[in-house]
């Protein structure tokens, strides 16, 4: 069960940007005791557009398994992520023997673990280096080869569009910045409204909690802009229902003085018409001289 408003975010988040790229489960139950997975992910078959994720999409072109984190883990956190991998493995390869089949090591999902930064400490104790040699930017490191793993210090990743999509998921000024950014590329498409929602939605849900505390001060400033662009896009929304409404009911009340009964199946169709039609059906009732004239026009319309 997800208990903090960040895990759930981040599930919502990561889920958005990865199911073009493939299938999504999020909350994934694992064996022995039960361990709940963040974000299990398994690529689609056949190519996706990658480009504009960038390095999420990268880090997503085999099936893995990724853990956010709101503050960075402890050694006990980090094992513990290591041990659902293990879990998942040692799932699936019993499964394969059941089938009959082999599964190579290629075919064993790797792990991600996402936090907002990691001390050189931390990355020395489980031997997480930079690979250089693909071209990975600064900020991620692996574990050592076999033990299928890499750690994401978010802080650290280059301020290019690339890592955009995981800065939003950092704290302080990274993640500040990094929701401004995706304010500005939203002006432009539509395409990711559905992620502001999910920032917008976060920031009130934080709000209205009792006992905010100064972590989730800095949280709700750094989600304004996302906040705010969202929230006006709400208001026009409510501007635009509440004026439809309104014609709706002038419309009605018109075509009832007239023609007195008005079925519930006419009052359906003219309640979907979208504000232009609302306001043409209101010129064009003038002309009606019976139902029939209302039900030919409307069919004009579909």
């Amino acid at each position: 069960m997800t208990r903090q408003p960040h895990d759930q975010f981040a599930k919502e988040y990561l889920e958005e940007l990865l199911t073009s790229l493939g299938k999504v489960e999020t909350s994934k139950d694992v064996k022995s005791e039960v361990r709940e997975i963040d974000i299990w992910f398994v690529p689609n078959t056949s190519p996706s557009n990658t480009s504009e994720l960038g390095l999420l999409a990268k880090m997503a072109a085999t099936s893995c398994l990724f853990e956010p984190f709101r503050n960075a883990p402890s050694e006990v956190e980090i094992r513990s992520c290591l041990l659902k991998l293990y879990t998942v493995h040692g799932d699936l390869l019993r499964q394969a023997k059941r089938e009959k089949r082999s599964l190579s090591e290629g075919e064993l999902p790797c792990l991600w673990i996402l936090t907002p930064s990691c001390s050189s400490r931390m990355l020395n104790g489980f031997g997480a280096k930079i690979q250089e040699s693909e071209n990975w930017v600064e900020g991620v490191y692996f574990l050592p080869k076999l033990l299928k793993g890499g750690i994401v210090a978010i802080n650290q990743l280059p301020i290019v569009e690339d890592t955009l999509w995981l800065r939003v998921l950092g704290k302080g000024r990274t993640q500040k910045q990094a929701v401004e950014e995706l304010v500005q590329l939203s002006e432009g498409s539509s395409k990711w409204d559905q992620l502001l929602e999910i920032l917008a939605s976060w920031r009130k849900n934080i709000e209205v909690r009792d006992n905010v505390s100064d972590e989730d001060r800095e949280l709700i400033m750094n989600l304004s802009p996302a906040y705010l662009k969202q929230r006006e896009e709400w208001r026009q929304e409510g501007l635009q229902e509440g004026r439809q409404e309104g014609e709706v009911t002038l419309l009605l009340r018109l075509l009832r003085r007239r023609f007195r009964e008005i079925t519930p199946d006419l009052e359906q169709r003219i309640t979907s018409l979208s504000i232009p039609q609302l306001e043409a059906l209101v010129d064009a009732q003038l002309d009606f001289s019976n139902l029939d004239d209302l039900v030919t026009w409307l069919s004009a319309q579909s």
